[in-house]
This record gives C-alpha cells, structure tokens and sequence, in this order.
C-alpha cells in the first residue's frame, strides 16, 4: 500500500484532555505515516499539544489564531498541504473521538482512502447507527431502505442535525441514514475547490496561499476576516461530491461517554 500521498489532519480545538490528543494521533500512526499527521489547534492550546505529542514535527503544529469553526480550519490545513504536495489525500478528524475496533477502523479508512484516490469526491464514514439517538447528525444516502446492509461508497442524499425522537427512530428504522461521524476524507485540492464554489468568503481570505500559507502573518490576516463556518453546513449539505462510506467499529462523541 502505496501511502506518500496520505496525510492526516487532526482538528483539535481544546477544550478537552491533551491526553485525548495523544491518542488520537496514535491511532492514526496505523494509517499514514508519521511525519504526514498535522494537528490544527488554537495558538493558546499549542503549547499542550506539544507535551503531549513531541514527535510532531514543529511544521505540522498549524496554530489558529482565533476559532473559526472547521472551514476556516481545512482551509489552512488543505492549503498548507497543497503547497508540500499537490497530490495530498486528507483524512480529517475531531481529536475527541472515541474508537473501538482500531483494526476495524483502519481497514474501513483504507478502503475510504482508495476509493478517495480513484475519485474526486468528498467523503465521510457513516456509523451505522445502532439507536435512534438524538444527539447526533443522519445522513441519507439515496441506495434506498436497507443501505446499512451495503458494502462500499453510497452517495449522499440529505443531511439533518439532531432530530427529533420520532423522526430519529424513523431513520433508524429505514436503514438508509447514518449517524455524521465527522471523519471525512479528501484530496486536498477537491475540497478547496468546493469551498472555493460553496463558501468563497472562506477561500478568498487565503488568496495569495502559494507562497504565504506559512506565514503567521498571512495566517493571522485570513482568520480575522474568514466567517465562523463548518464543513457540514458550508460544503457538505451543498455539494453533488458528497459521498458516505458505510462504518461499523464502534464510536462515540467523547462528550456523549
């Protein structure tokens, strides 16, 4: 397995353990290789960060300079990757999940991965969802009734935050929604192509990326005028690219243990 375009971007906006940190990047040591894992994180948690983890390379501490929501956040990893390698393949996390099955886990990225490399799409691992819960985001794919039982990429129809009970429990019953795990996996310059076509005002404060994307500078400047956006809300219920790869090791939301 050919993994020198592969990298991983861990969103971590701190406001949990450091020690959640630690994990998370070893996780994904199973993955990509070492020196391809960048943590994106508020300059205020950067010095935790790098207690926890002092193998990371000081070019892969991305620091925001304010929170801005996980838009803003891509933006400065995908283009940070873009300008190392132009062939960058991005598996982007929350640094708060919990992962049962890593084995599991790692094969069903790696097939997310292959398919990513093969096709410009934007793609995120559903949990087949085992509880009609409330508290987390569906996403419906248009294979149909029974999609949970598929094997392989399934293309996304809808996305809906937090239902309510009855409309949960509806989905569950289905079988064609999945819960929003927040994972997702990309190239790099798929997704700043469709933010650049969803969400502009993002992009366009990091006009002039090709040579200044390492400059705080430049950084702090595109922070203070980029909007507070996520990636589900600004690109994901919008694109025709958004795709879902069926999931089945154990998660959860750290906050939901």
């Amino acid at each position: 397995m050919n993994t020198n375009n592969r990298y991983c971007v861990i969103m971590a906006d701190g406001s949990g353990s450091p020690y959640q940190l630690r994990i998370t990047f070893d996780r994904f040591l199973k993955v990509v290789p070492q020196d391809h894992i960048l943590v994106v994180t508020p300059a205020r948690f950067a010095g935790e960060a790098r207690k926890v983890l002092p193998e990371l390379l000081p070019e892969n501490l991305l620091q925001e300079p304010m929170a801005r929501k996980t838009a803003p956040c891509m933006a400065y990893a995908a283009y940070t990757l873009l300008s190392r390698n132009p062939e960058a393949v991005i598996v982007a996390t929350p640094w708060d999940l919990v992962i049962r099955d890593e084995s599991l886990f790692a094969h069903t990225l790696g097939e997310a991965f292959n398919y990513v490399e093969e096709n410009d799409v934007l793609m995120t691992l559903g949990i087949v969802p085992k509880t009609p819960d409330v508290n987390f985001g569906y996403i419906q794919v248009r294979e149909g009734r029974n999609a949970h039982l598929m094997a392989g990429p399934l293309q996304v129809k809808t996305f809906t935050e937090k239902p309510s009970p009855e409309l949960a429990d509806v989905f569950v019953r289905t079988g064609e929604f999945f819960w929003n795990s927040g994972i997702f996996v990309w190239k790099a310059a798929t997704i700043v192509s469709e933010m650049g076509k969803y969400i502009p005002e993002v992009t366009e404060m990091f006009k002039g990326w090709e040579t200044r994307i390492g400059d705080p500078v430049f950084v702090e400047q595109a922070y203070v005028e980029c909007p507070k956006v996520s990636l589900d809300y600004g690109v994901m219920e919008h694109t025709s690219r958004a795709w879902l790869y069926p999931a089945r090791f154990g998660w959860a939301d750290i906050d939901r243990l």
